[in-house]
């Protein structure tokens, strides 16, 4: 099993003039293959610091991460990252960004274009693959992003504010998108994003994290994603217990930011 385990990870950055900023202390949990993750919190509070510790990009100052029991020590193809812009290489058509790494590794062209093809039909862009990136919209570029992180078959993906930037009509079709593959795949998936009602709809388990230093706050398991896999978003969105939780949180984070600006201003 690819289980994700992150313990007592904690970063430390120093400062050009000298200070030190603990960006995270201390953050430690597990994820079972196949759990969806969402991540949210005030500014500062390391989500994002967090999500590059796990991709490899950054080495905590003190302690591991272990996916499928080996520690994580750089990037590695056993995770897909999906960036709030999709990252795409607009000189590259839609087919050609999706299999990229695929021709990177040396892949046969014909298994190439059957993963492609396949994708672009699971992302509903079958009829897309031969136009250039610049011809699509936001939303349909980060479908494009999510299939090239697929199409590499990682054991887990990791996605920062990926549907921050788009419309909110876009944005819940998009929530949608996720839901369905995360079903589908069975990939264990991280989402960081500064929505509360995104966090609650797409978190199967949700972290709020405090700031200064960055550490897991409370955690919640919800059953809002499993019920959006099948019932229509504003349906789930519209339960009661939504609304109750969205409250909840929404005032924690907002305790939290009274208090960095009463820090702020000492």
């Amino acid at each position: 099993m690819s289980d994700l385990v992150v313990n007592d990870v904690s970063m430390v950055f120093d400062t050009p003039s000298g200070e030190q900023v603990h960006a995270l202390e201390n953050v430690s949990f597990s994820l079972k293959q196949g759990e969806l993750l969402s991540i949210l919190g005030p500014s500062g509070c390391g989500k994002s610091t967090l999500l590059n510790i796990i991709a490899g990009f950054l080495a905590p100052t003190d302690g591991t991460v272990e996916l499928a029991s080996t520690e994580i020590h750089g990037p590695g193809s056993d995770r897909g990252m999906v960036f709030q812009q999709g990252a795409l290489f607009e000189w590259l058509s839609v087919a050609e960004n999706i299999g990229f790494g695929l021709t990177m590794k040396g892949t046969p062209k014909d298994e190439i274009k059957k993963t492609v093809d396949h994708l672009l039909e699971t992302v509903g862009l079958h009829d897309f693959g031969e136009k250039a990136i610049y011809e699509l919209s936001g939303g349909m570029q980060q479908r494009v992003a999510l299939a090239r992180c697929l199409a590499n078959d990682p054991d887990v993906i990791l996605m920062d504010e990926p549907l921050g930037a788009l419309d909110a009509l876009t944005r819940e079709k998009m929530q949608g998108l996720v839901l369905k593959l995360w079903k589908e795949t069975g990939k264990t998936i991280i989402l960081i994003t500064h929505s509360v009602e995104e966090a609650l709809f797409l978190g199967e388990r949700l972290f709020v994290m405090a700031p200064r230093p960055g550490r897991i706050k409370k955690e919640y398991s919800l059953p809002f994603a499993e019920a959006g896999v099948t019932k229509d978003p504003r349906d789930v969105k519209a339960d009661p217990d939504f609304g109750a939780k969205r409250e909840e949180i929404l005032n924690m984070i907002w305790e939290m930011e009274e208090e960095i600006m009463g820090q702020a201003e000492e």
